[in-house]
Parts: structure tokens; sequence; C-alpha cells
């Protein structure tokens, strides 16, 4: 509509502006007839737009008119790098999405047990998270893991109170660094065996509430949940689980970490076994149980672990040591302890950084260049009242970081059983894009 209103608008300008002496008597009615008509056209004409504006506005699809340059300091702000991230004006609402690909294939090197080489989607994640009304909320499906309740991982509500931060819904219980660590920072590509990958077996997301505060060089969080998992079914069990850190050296090149967390989970009415078992030879390899709590026993798991870990310059290293007792009905008790150390170092001029918030460490900064970083680990873990139940693994990596979302890893993994005399090895690569 506005090519023909600034046309018929200049007309009228014109028409308004001749002087006095150029409207003869014969022609004075005619020129006040053309103003009138003009007049009433350009009234049909803005009318016609403002309707059209209004209408483009209701219907899905189509944009309504931009708003003004005054207008733009209260507009709602939209970014795309990496993910998708809106927010209000006032920053008070905002919701973002992002996700991440892990896609694995594995090779054996057999010896007693019978393995198959295969390719997966290890995960397959789409997170949305973000505020409203003063509360933190997340919400992630791992598609890999399985459809609806399955593949649930984090979903909770949080706020922060009390000098630190409360949190409700399905997330980890505050216990093993590196079961904290995300799944895309880890160092290689499965989380040793002081973790759910071993000691706490099926239980990484438990439903619950939880309490975390972080100060400039320590942390203290205290979590209580159900023995239940999102899909898992109703019980009585519950459990809790602390941990501490501090952090007495934090500059931008150096970095040295000490912490402590313990756990108990009290098996009740309706609650799944509690177990620790372990894929030695790496994740689709063989594997071994190594202690078990039945559910209907309503006996208990306490465990309680040590954390020493450090960042300076371009070498990294972090270890904990764990102790758990899985109660036996009608005998003692079986102590587990597991223990690993791992470490890398970047080749070109990495740092792998320190966060305080949550005492782990996140991965090196790629910026826009390759990163190369060499890796190992040797972990370990021994049912010491069942004679000869060990098993232990090596573990050495390459992790090329292409740009802050692209990462490739390789792992050989080289299992080790006591108790059966199994030695299968691994060969292990992954494409790992996260935004």
């Amino acid at each position: 509509m506005k090519p023909l209103l600034l046309p018929l608008t200049l007309a009228l300008a014109l028409v308004s502006s001749l002087p006095v002496s150029a409207q003869t008597a014969d022609h004075a009615d005619e020129i006040a007839a053309l103003k009138s008509q003009l007049q009433v056209l350009q009234a049909r004409i803005e009318a016609l737009e403002s309707r059209s504006t209004e209408q483009a506005a209701q219907t899905p699809g189509v944009a309504p008119a931009p708003a003004s340059a005054a207008e733009g300091p209260g507009q709602t702000k939209v970014e795309t790098r990496g993910g998708i991230r809106v927010a209000s004006a006032d920053k008070a609402f905002e919701a973002s999405l992002g996700g991440r690909i892990h896609f694995d294939a594995y090779a054996f090197d057999r010896d007693q047990a019978a393995t198959t080489g295969t390719s997966e989607f290890r995960r397959a994640r789409l997170t949305l998270q973000g505020k409203a009304y003063g509360w933190d909320y997340k919400l992630e499906q791992d598609f890999a893991a399985g459809s609806n309740l399955d593949g649930l991982r984090d979903a909770y509500i949080a706020r922060s109170a009390l000098g630190g931060r409360f949190t409700v819904g399905h997330f980890k219980p505050y216990r093993s660094m590196e079961e904290l660590t995300s799944s895309n920072e880890v160092l290689m590509m499965e989380r040793p065996f002081a973790s759910a990958s071993g000691l706490f077996g099926g239980r990484q997301f438990q439903q619950g509430v939880g309490y975390l505060r972080a100060g400039g060089h320590y942390t203290a969080g205290f979590s209580a949940f159900n023995l239940r998992g999102a899909s898992g079914t109703r019980n009585e069990g519950v459990g809790y689980a602390g941990r501490v850190t501090v952090a007495p050296i934090d500059t931008d090149e150096a970095t040295l970490h000490f912490g402590g967390w313990a756990s108990r989970e009290n098996a009740n009415q309706g609650s799944a076994d509690l177990s620790a078992s372990v894929n030695y030879a790496g994740r689709r390899g063989p594997s071994q149980a190594i202690a078990t709590v039945s559910g209907a026993s309503g006996d208990e798991v306490t465990a309680y672990g040590l954390e020493a870990a450090g960042s300076f310059g371009p070498v990294f290293f972090q270890g904990e040591y764990a102790n758990a007792s899985f109660g036996q009905p009608g005998g003692p008790d079986q102590d587990v302890v597991t223990w690993y150390l791992q470490g890398s170092w970047h080749l070109n001029g990495g740092h792998k950084p320190y966060k305080a918030g949550t005492g782990v460490f996140g991965s090196a900064s790629a910026a826009d260049r390759g990163l190369w970083e060499l890796t190992t680990r040797y972990d370990s873990i021994e049912n010491r009242d069942v004679a000869g139940l060990d098993v232990s693994s090596w573990l050495l990596g390459v992790n090329y970081y292409v740009n802050p979302a692209l990462r490739f890893m390789f792992n050989y993994t080289r299992g080790d059983n006591g108790f059966n005399g199994d030695e299968t090895g691994q060969y292990a690569v992954r494409t790992q894009f996260a935004f």
C-alpha cells in the first residue's frame, strides 16, 4: 500500500500549495473537489494498510512488519551461535535448545569372552533449558537410550536461595568427581569404575532434591533421593549423598583440587537390586559382576570416596579412591574397593579449565584451531570378600578437538579379569558433536 500512498500524499500537498493566483475562478470549484477526493482516497489506503498489518501478525508463518528503531531495546533477543537461545529484553525469561551426538565404533582383540564389534549412537540428546519466574529448568532426552522415560536424563527445576542452589527432580546425586563431569568433557570414552560405569551401575540419575553451594575455592552439595530412575518401578528405597571440594590453587594456568564424598542407598519395598558391574574391556565388551545387594533384602550400600586432581599448563591428572560396603542377608557385608588414575598432555598449547561452581574440570578450548591431547588411565576394582574377584583395565587414547563443537576420540582398552583369566582388548573411536 505504501507505494500508492506516497504519490497521493505528494499530489495533495502540491494542490494545497498552489498560489491563490493560479486558482482561477473557473477552476476553483474543480480544484476543491479534487482535494476532497484525494483526502478520502488517502484515508481509505491508510485503513487498508492497517488492516493488512493486523492480519499478518495473526497469521502463522507470516512475519509482521519490523519494529521501528525506537522499539529495538525492548525486543526479544535470539542467538543461534551453537544452539538456539531466546531471551526476553529484561533477561527474566530464557530458553535454549542444544544437544549432543556421540557416534561410536568398536573392534575387539578377543581372548576368552565372546564379543561383537559394532557401531552405535552412544548418545543422541536434545536439551531444553532456561529460566522463568525466577526458576531455572532443564529437560533432556537421550534418544540413544530408549524412548519415553527410558531416555530421560536431567529433568528438574532449580532456584538460588540461602547462598546456594536448590534442585528438585531427576538429576545426578552429588558423588564421584568423574560421574559429575559432563559426557561431553570426560577424558576417555567411558567413565572409570568408581562411577555409574561400575560402582553405581544403573543408578546414574535419581529422583530427589539437592542443595549445592559454591564459593571462590570450594563446593558443598547434598542430595536425598528415591532409589528409582525415571523409568524404574515405584519403590520405598531411599538414598543420600554428599560431596565437598576445595581448590587451594586456582588460577588461569594452574589448579589443584581435593574432594571427598559419601553415599548411602537403603533398599526397601519394591527396590531393584543394587549392583556393581563393570565392562572391563570397554563398552559392549565382556562384563564382570562385582557385588550385589538384593532389593528384596532391605540391605544397603554405603560408600565413600576421595578425590585429587590438577591442571598445570598442558598437563592434567585426576584420581579417585572409593570404598563401598554391600550388605548381604544372613552373612557379612562384602567390601568393594575401586580406584583409578588418569591424565593427559596437550600437545599444542591446550589447558583443561576448572569449573569452580561444580568442582570438576572441563575440556580445553579449541577455539578455531585443532587441538591434540594424549590420554591414559589405569582402572581397578576388587571385591575383597570373594577370592580372586578383581578386575583392571589399561587405557590409552588420543583426543582431537577440531573446534568448540566437534571432537574425535580414539581409545585402546586392555582389560584383565583376574576372576576368570580373560584379557580382552578393544579399539574404539568416537565422533562427538555438541551444540
